[in-house]
């Protein structure tokens, strides 16, 4: 375990203004909107934020929280690690998606880990766990192929190893919806519950579903119908060609914020018709600023790319009781979901999104607290 410190050289905070001085900007069909991508002159206006953005506060903000480096099957590993001050506090790693990082979680570290300061019960406190997908964030560089879902999920299983937790609990949305499940899975002595959120996958549909869905699920079909009609082109991409995507990505900074921003429009609360109705602008920009400082377009894409050619799905329901949140723009329909988890815990949310942690971090953390109280 090596200490760690975020710290993006100046060199590079002056290229990424330098870039962002010499954007070629693409023209845009008369009358056409968010239907073909982002429009420019959204864009626009998000670019003109981003040059006045101080990467140093946000850099600073994360710095105040512990976090670490390790090697787990040659791979370098980056997590914060946040103890409670509550000694009975309970363990729990979460994990992020992609277009996601480890910032995304820092509405919701000081509620977890110190509930009494946030005007909860001490007995709800979690030692909260971290880490950085590889090829994510300063998870880097990606030195690897066949980094899957499956794969992260052993590794998270080292770290908490690693880390002296022996009973543990594991929390995640898109890519954490589908390691955490995994990850009681492979160390299911170890993991007493698993709580997800932000699932993305087009439900499994069996014959006979259709008929007994009600009137809620069958909207949540039919939008993920859409979703699979017209928004899933950039996971075709990244599932096929992550290399020659991030040539685009990893040279310019507009390219990779609109990459971003895109999936920050069509994920979050539908409620909100801009990405920074629904997330502050500046949270979105530190997103977009790991991802271009850490020049990982080419290694979190190629996470696409390893599981569509692996097939990593257990046959069979770990057993661990799992606890569902469920937002708007979740596929997630429980009689099929409980062919794949033993759910014991349901809930439905009339606001936020894809990234709860974010859009609504006062329901993510009140719902994870009370699925845990009962397995302490």
């Amino acid at each position: 375990m090596r200490e760690f410190r975020i710290h993006v050289p100046d060199e590079a905070l002056d290229d990424l203004a330098e870039r962002l001085r010499r954007i070629r900007w693409p023209e845009q069909l008369p009358g056409t909107e968010w239907e073909r991508g982002v429009p420019v002159e959204y864009l626009r206006h998000v670019v003109d934020q981003w040059k006045a953005y101080d990467w140093r506060a946000w850099e600073a903000r994360l710095n105040e929280y512990p976090q670490f480096t390790t090697r787990i099957d040659e791979q370098t590993i980056h997590f914060l690690h946040v103890r409670s001050p509550e000694p009975s506090a309970l363990p729990l790693i979460l994990t992020h998606g992609w277009p996601g990082s480890v910032a995304e979680f820092l509405p919701v570290l000081g509620p977890l880990t110190d509930p009494a300061s946030y005007g909860g019960d001490p007995q709800d406190a979690f030692h909260v766990v971290a880490p950085s997908v590889p090829g994510h964030g300063f998870s880097v560089p990606l030195e690897s192929s066949g980094w899957n879902h499956r794969r992260i999920a052993h590794a998270w299983a080292e770290l908490m190893a690693r880390l002296g937790y022996q009973r543990y609990g594991a929390q995640g949305g898109d890519t954490g919806s589908v390691v955490s499940p995994l990850l009681g899975h492979v160390d299911g002595s170890h993991v007493i519950g698993v709580h997800i959120n932000g699932g993305l996958a087009f439900p499994a549909i069996e014959p006979g579903d259709v008929e007994q869905l009600n009137e809620v699920e069958r909207a949540r079909l039919a939008a993920a119908e859409q979703l699979r009609e017209v928004g899933t082109g950039y996971a075709e991409l990244q599932g096929t060609r992550p290399q020659t995507v991030s040539f685009g990505l990893s040279d310019s900074p507009v390219g990779q914020l609109a990459w971003i921003l895109e999936k920050f429009w069509e994920w979050t609360d539908p409620a909100r018709a801009l990405p920074e109705d629904a997330v502050e602008l500046d949270h979105l920009l530190t997103d977009a600023s790991i991802y271009w400082f850490t020049n990982t377009s080419a290694s979190s894409a190629n996470l696409y790319y390893e599981n569509r050619v692996a097939a990593d799905d257990p046959a069979e329901p770990s057993g661990v009781p799992t606890g569902i949140a469920v937002f708007p723009t979740d596929p997630a329909i429980r009689r099929v979901l409980e062919r794949r988890h033993r759910i014991v815990h349901w809930s439905e949310f009339s606001r936020g999104g894809h990234f709860a942690a974010l859009e609504a971090p006062d329901l993510l953390v009140d719902d994870i607290r009370a699925f845990f109280r009962t397995l302490r």
